[in-house]
């Protein structure tokens, strides 16, 4: 079987803390794989190697059939692979909709050029396609309301709509519910759903909240102490007794 992202062999070291530790892990294409495990467990260091904002100590990080290791973060995000950060990445000072239209004007030329004299409005094609993800999201309202004015939920959902106009292969996404209301998760449980079932893009996601994750996952793997220390389907996670130990416990909702 072809994977649409393979990594082999990864280790990390940070001084004498050993963050990953030999991790091997596979994503097919079209599913959605979600990596759960304790904090300090090597989740942010895997996905930080896997963009190339870390270079693993050893091992590859194949993506589409390209070693991914030692290129710059900017091409690799060129390539198809597209994260969503923990804490939202956005432009602040920009109104909400410029905020989409800026990584999809950036996938399309290359580069960030801003002329002073021409509106970013007048990006036909971008800005219609930005309004509508805008509307998926339930944000196109407050389209030309600055970002900094957002709720923090609300960013979380903008920058999914910047990824998600990037049309990317493969979307990470690094705590995507962080700092909703439970109203707020579950509507974007279902845009994410969505998002499988008309475009097919394959996701990869960290998160804490396992009702995001039994709500969501085709996969899971479990890292713990930088291992991967198990992988399979919702039901096979939730039943091993490795996994209760070391990270869900006694209840799937704490």
């Amino acid at each position: 079987m072809s994977y649409i992202l393979e990594i082999k062999g990864v280790n990390k070291t940070f001084g004498g803390l050993h963050a990953l530790a030999d991790v091997n892990l596979q994503i097919e294409e079209g599913e959605t794989h979600a990596i759960i495990g304790p904090n300090g467990a090597g989740k942010s260091t895997l996905l930080n190697c896997c963009i190339g904002r870390l270079i693993p100590d050893s091992g590859s990080v194949t993506f589409n059939g390209k070693n991914m290791i030692g290129m710059e973060a900017h091409d690799i995000n060129h390539a198809g692979m597209v994260r969503v950060f923990q804490t939202p990445e956005i432009f602040p000072d920009l109104s909400i909709l410029d905020n989409v239209m800026i990584p999809a004007l950036a996938k399309r030329d290359g580069t960030f050029t801003f002329n002073p004299f021409k509106k970013m409005a007048d990006q036909h094609d971008i800005h219609d396609e930005a309004m509508s993800i805008l509307r998926d999201f339930s944000l196109d309202d407050f389209a030309d309301h600055i970002a900094s004015s957002m709720s923090r939920g609300n960013k979380r959902r903008l920058e999914l709509a910047m990824g998600l106009i990037q049309h990317p292969s493969l979307l990470l996404l690094d705590e995507p519910t962080a700092g909703m209301a439970r109203h707020d998760t579950n509507n974007t449980i279902e845009l994410l759903k969505e998002m499988k079932r008309q475009h097919g893009t394959t996701k990869v996601i960290i998160e804490h909240d396992m009702h995001v994750v039994f709500s969501l996952a085709d996969r899971i793997s479990v890292l713990a102490r930088g291992h991967i220390i198990a992988t399979g389907t919702p039901d096979d996670i939730r039943n091993d007794p490795k996994v209760k130990e070391a990270y869900l416990g006694e209840s799937e909702d704490e």
